[in-house]
């Protein structure tokens, strides 16, 4: 996994975060929890390209 991907995820990462305060701005909590599904997504492929760098 290279600089493309690890890029990729933190984008996703402020992506879901931004949603998130979005969601809290207008409260709507649909968006707040897509925005936390983001970052989640974001930080189990930072973690799996962590483990990966190990092998």
């Amino acid at each position: 996994m290279g600089t493309d991907d690890k890029m990729a995820n933190q984008g996703e990462g402020l992506l879901g975060k931004a949603k998130e305060k979005l969601g809290d701005a207008t409260d709507n909590e649909s968006l707040q929890a897509e925005g936390k599904g983001d970052q989640s997504k974001a930080d189990i492929k930072q973690a799996g390209e962590v483990k990966d760098a190990f092998k």
